[in-house]
């Protein structure tokens, strides 16, 4: 099993060290650039607080990006969120209709492991492609801090990078449904999921009307602004983001154990 799960794995560093060092690249280099903007950040700060619901929704509000807190809150929050959320999406759609896609379920299902153990094994090896995405990303981002003199953000940081990880483990177990029912790679249709649950996520909150409705946003209990400004974290979500991903783990997991796959 161990041996299934270190290939599979492999199948996907690449895709992995592409995307945490784009995401995590660009972390670093927005945070590099905050110094020669520090002067005028004052300015935008005030101009961002005044628009409303705009600054609601991207924390604006609640936190100043004249701050090293704020800016990476709003901004370095921003693009790892969407970041990472995409990524999920992306190696997830693809784990298991890629068998049939590729025409080597035939070779695939011949090895001397039940189905189920097969299926675990990949999940597995997209859990751990997660991890490390993770902890790529948040290497970059400390090294940014380091290189400007700044001590970080403590519990905050670790915090925001562990509800990263969980919020990504929740989108990519929707994907891992995705993979189960398809034979074909759909990584559009993965990609689009990010997408869509990041919009969701906007609207509940520029929305007032549809506040009630955030806990259903995988998005809202990693939010970097909800964090580093100390305000509760969505609790209701966060439980129901749990129970989303053990439900669509299982559902993936009885689908593609039980489907006549195509070699």
């Amino acid at each position: 099993m161990l041996a299934f799960f270190r290939h599979e794995w492999k199948l996907s560093f690449k895709t992995l060290l592409i995307w945490a060092l784009s995401v995590g690249g660009m972390g670093l280099m927005c945070l590099l650039l905050y110094k020669s903007m520090e002067s005028s950040m004052a300015d935008m700060a005030e101009s961002f607080a005044s628009m409303g619901a705009f600054a609601d929704a991207f924390g604006m509000s609640t936190l100043s990006i004249a701050t090293m807190k704020g800016y990476f809150a709003t901004e370095i929050g921003t693009i790892h969120t969407l970041g990472s959320c995409m990524f999920a999406a992306s190696i997830a759609t693809v784990v298991l209709s890629k068998e049939e896609d590729g025409h080597t379920a035939e070779l695939t299902f011949t090895f001397p492991l039940a189905r189920v153990k097969i299926i675990a094994m990949k999940y597995a090896a997209v859990f751990f492609s997660l991890i490390c995405f993770n902890v790529i990303c948040g290497l970059c981002y400390e090294l940014a801090f380091l290189v400007l003199g700044e001590s970080g953000f403590g519990t905050d940081f670790l915090t925001f990078m562990g509800l990263q990880l969980l919020m990504n483990v929740e989108v990519a177990t929707i994907c891992f449904v995705i993979s189960a029912v398809n034979k074909k790679n759909r990584l559009g249709i993965g990609i689009a999921v990010a997408l869509v649950l990041y919009v969701f996520d906007l609207m509940v909150r520029l929305i007032p009307d549809l506040k009630d409705a955030i806990f259903l946003s995988p998005l809202s209990y990693a939010n970097a602004t909800t964090i580093f400004s100390g305000a509760e974290i969505e609790r209701a979500a966060l439980i129901f983001g749990v129970a989303v991903a053990v439900v669509m783990t299982a559902v993936a997991g009885m689908i593609y154990a039980k489907r006549d796959l195509a070699s």
